[in-house]
């Protein structure tokens, strides 16, 4: 019988390439007992013949511009890493609490 041997290491994206980057400001997420499936979009805005169509339609049409299907099981991970990204981009991004001015007494 073998011994199986665990290795740690982490997975770093290579950074080297030249591979471009795609914008995306919709994402529908669909799933399958096996997997999820991420369809990343980019909606423009609509011209008003697009918005006469879409209040008769009920329907915007976006192009895709990323199909990702990932194994179920690496859902949670995905989710917890957007959750400390999210705590991470909040704390930083958001106002910080001004101190209160001292306490000078009853003001006549």
């Amino acid at each position: 019988m073998t011994d199986r041997k665990q290795i740690n290491f982490t997975i770093v994206p290579e950074e080297g390439t030249s591979d471009p980057r795609t914008y995306a400001n919709f994402c529908a997420v669909n799933h399958t007992p096996f997997d999820f499936t991420l369809t990343f979009c980019e909606v423009q805005p609509l011209s008003e013949k697009e918005i006469r169509e879409a209040a008769a339609e009920h329907i915007v049409r976006a192009p895709v511009r990323a199909r990702i299907v990932l194994p179920v099981q690496f859902i949670p991970t995905l989710v917890a890493a957007l959750q400390e990204n999210m705590r991470v981009f909040s704390e930083s991004h958001s106002p910080q609490p001004q101190p209160a001015p001292p306490d000078k007494g009853p003001v006549h």
